[in-house]
């Protein structure tokens, strides 16, 4: 499998994760996963973390959302990485398209998500117990006849958090299956969630801070142009 990466030393990997790929198994039957590919890349991580199957994984990224995660590749820079994303430390940022029109150009929305017990929607933030934290500031950042382009940072790491969000506000991400209204408008030759992880920037374990950038995908440029 190729997948880009974007800087490597003896402590991280960061790497351009493209969409379809899983981060790592959720059970036997699923391989040619990130975990697969950085294993056979680097064995040695196959002692760093807390669970055997996400060997150096402090963060995730959706099957069909695209862009950077930071790898750790020994057990001191992952507990630094860990104690930098649980403290909220570590700043991500998105490229979405979503539906229609947003009235407020810019905003945050704090919702709390917690597991739906509807069959097929694994989170919601509907009130059920118990529920987490969930706070996403967003603001557009360009207009289309249907549609917007929005920058979109979590300020927690929720499953599924900007997908969520943005439909809970009316304004679902465009190609999103899970989270999508009746009767939603897709781009043509759209075949995944419009969402991109471009901009992360984090503290290295020598202190110093690095920050990193993903290009837009040919995939999700390609629908850009079509609209």
């Amino acid at each position: 499998m190729h997948i880009p990466i974007i800087y490597e030393d003896d402590d991280i990997i960061v790497i351009d994760k493209p969409a379809g790929l899983i981060v790592h198994p959720t059970n036997r039957k699923e391989k040619n996963t990130l975990v697969d590919f950085l294993i056979n890349k680097c064995p040695e991580i196959k002692a760093v973390g807390d669970a055997p199957e996400r060997p150096g994984i402090v963060h995730r990224l959706d099957e069909n959302t695209s862009g950077l995660m930071v790898i750790a590749k020994n057990q001191e820079t992952f507990g630094r990485l860990k104690e930098q994303f649980q403290n909220r430390k570590v700043e991500k940022k998105y490229l979405a398209l979503v539906i229609g029109k947003l009235k407020d150009k810019k905003g945050i929305i704090t919702k709390a998500i917690g597991r739906s017990r509807k069959k097929g929607i694994k989170q919601t933030i509907a009130p059920i117990v118990p529920r987490k934290e969930a706070i996403t500031e967003y603001r557009v950042l360009k207009e289309y006849e249907n549609y917007s382009m929005i920058e979109a940072a979590p300020k927690t790491g929720r499953m599924h958090q900007i997908r969520i969000h943005m439909a809970s506000i009316g304004h679902p991400i465009a190609g999103d299956e899970k989270y999508k209204f009746k009767r939603q408008i897709c781009p043509k030759e759209l075949n995944r969630q419009f969402l991109h992880a471009y901009s992360l920037r984090f503290q290295m374990p020598d202190g110093i801070i690095k920050e990193f950038h993903s290009k837009l995908p040919d995939d999700l440029n390609k629908v850009l142009k079509n609209i």
